[in-house]
């Protein structure tokens, strides 16, 4: 294990079926630190996010959390371990309020006798879903949807953190709002690894990166040495068009 590693690649390949997205990927995430994973469309980055989180098991290779071999552990022990995925999209019920979702979640998580400690510091964490706390979440916008799915994940801060494609058509405000609570979990604690087409917006939170192109490492490093070499490294690379959310 790297020193002062909480997570580690070692020569992982993984795929789905017969088809192979990954080829002897190797990197570690520092202890409280933040990776961004960075790449075109295709080269591989929401599949390690998948193996990370047990989603998607490991074909050969190690893959180790805080010095343990976890690549042979189903989803549910992972998560037990204290990593925890954010994938891209809205995973909300759309017919409950934003507190119900919260309610739901954290009576399960936290227990019910922790409910509203749960609510006070989801609301603390993003403000606007104080505002809209008995709005039904499918008429929630885009990006409050995104700030619902991700407040039920923090207020309980993970070990590690795996967001994939958090900005993904959102609007820049909101992108902003998101970047900044998650610079907050990382600065109580919470190492991340962000998954993201919207390179410069990882790369101002990040201290290390990883790009990937054709399921490959092509480097490995600080962001500072990265600097103005990230376009180059990526086979392509186009920001995702804000929806106004």
């Amino acid at each position: 294990m790297s020193e002062g590693a909480l997570l580690e690649l070692r020569d992982v390949c993984a795929g789905y079926g017969p088809f192979r997205a990954i080829f002897g990927v190797s990197f570690s995430v520092p202890e409280r630190g933040i990776m961004a994973l960075i790449g075109a469309n295709g080269a591989g980055k929401s599949t390690i996010a998948r193996v990370v989180t047990g989603l998607v098991p490991v074909r050969t290779g190690s893959l180790l959390f805080d010095g343990r071999d976890i690549g042979r552990l189903k989803a549910w022990k992972i998560a037990r371990l204290g990593i925890v995925h954010a994938p891209e999209g809205r995973s909300v019920f759309g017919s409950l309020t934003v507190e119900e979702n919260l309610t739901l979640d954290f009576a399960r998580t936290l227990g019910r006798t922790r409910v509203d400690e749960g609510l006070e510091r989801a609301y603390e964490l993003f403000p606007r879903l104080g505002e809209r706390r008995w709005q039904g979440a499918r008429t929630l916008s885009g990006g409050e949807q995104r700030m619902l799915s991700l407040a039920r994940v923090l207020v309980n801060p993970p070990r590690l953190l795996v967001v994939d494609e958090l900005s993904l058509g959102l609007a820049p405000k909101i992108i902003d709002e998101l970047y900044a609570t998650l610079r907050r979990v990382n600065e109580a604690g919470t190492t991340l690894l962000i998954v993201e087409q919207y390179v410069a917006r990882a790369l101002s939170l990040a201290q290390t990166a990883v790009v990937l192109q054709h399921g490959e490492v092509v480097y490995d490093g600080s962001v500072a040495d990265l600097g103005d070499a990230a376009e180059q490294l990526l086979v392509r690379h186009s920001q995702p068009e804000a929806s106004g959310r």
